[in-house]
């Protein structure tokens, strides 16, 4: 592998709540470089808070420890709120899960992407309308004059989805993070976004981040997968030996995944271990 994109060294992060404090995230230890890695867990894993908290978007009551958070060597720890504005964008950039609570209802399509280039590129409004329908197009969006026009309750969630893909993609940064991108989508549109985030990471040379709940879709995008369980990494696999895993957890999530020519029985209850939150040991991904 290259150069070295994202590190992230002993984050932990956690909420107040009326029973105690509670620890989304434990200990997570991870760097990759331009490549595809997979995070993967049930639901309150701590997948979207790692995500998150790299972007510093976690809320102010939110406790963020980490020994390293680091973008390309830069310590983004010591960094102000106005030096984070522009690594948001440009250096990394962050796909929400549902593009009808990321999109701003009153301002049309092209001006929301419009607008995520020129904060980061100062060029003249009619170079930057031009940007933007070259990357309505590269987002496989028909029509994008049509679109640019648009209002996003006015377009598809499949098309809202490629539209928020643009908006992230159109600063040109190096790392992506897509926060299940494609969990709201009908299985055929999620295909196509999946291939329109492929081939738009390859071609750029960028690093991803795709979280996400299903093991086999991330086993056959990713390099590599990152298992998740009550806020902490179980283990670390290559996307090809995914069912060559031995992790208790792992299993227990392959074995909860129906199978279109398997047996009518019921599919099993995944059994969960507390002892497996003190024994993991896993050391850094990546380079």
């Amino acid at each position: 592998m290259e150069k070295t994109l994202l590190t992230i060294n002993n984050l932990s992060v956690t909420f107040p709540s009326p029973k105690g404090e509670v620890q989304a995230v434990r200990n997570v230890s991870f760097s990759m470089g331009r490549e595809k890695i997979g995070i993967v867990g049930e639901s309150g894993s701590g997948k979207s808070v790692t995500g998150r908290a790299v972007l510093q978007l976690l809320p102010p009551y939110a406790q963020v420890k980490a020994d390293e958070i680091s973008y390309q060597g830069q310590n983004l720890l010591s960094l102000s709120e106005k030096e984070m504005r522009h690594i948001r964008g440009l250096g990394i950039s962050m796909v929400m899960q549902d593009p009808k609570y990321s999109l701003n209802p009153v301002r049309t399509v092209g001006r929301q992407i419009r607008e995520a280039y020129t904060i980061h590129h100062k060029v003249p409004k009619k170079e930057a309308r031009e940007k933007t329908l070259r990357m309505l197009e590269a987002v496989r969006i028909r029509n994008p004059e049509q679109v640019y026009r648009l209002f996003p309750h006015e377009v598809s969630g499949g098309m809202g989805q490629r539209i928020m893909i643009a908006m992230m993609l159109i600063p040109e940064p190096s790392l992506l993070i897509a926060d299940e991108p494609t969990s709201a989508l009908d299985v055929t549109v999620q295909l196509q976004v999946l291939a329109i985030l492929d081939d738009l990471v390859s071609q750029r040379g960028m690093g991803l981040v795709f979280i996400s709940h299903d093991l086999e879709l991330v086993s056959s995008f990713c390099d590599k997968i990152i298992i998740m369980y009550g806020g902490q990494i179980m283990e670390v696999v290559e996307a090809a030996e995914l069912h060559n895993s031995t992790h208790p957890y792992t299993r227990g999530l392959l074995s909860c995944l129906p199978k279109i020519d398997g047996d009518r029985a019921p599919l099993p209850i995944l059994q969960r271990d507390e002892a497996w939150l003190d024994a993991v040991s896993i050391p850094p991904v990546g380079v």
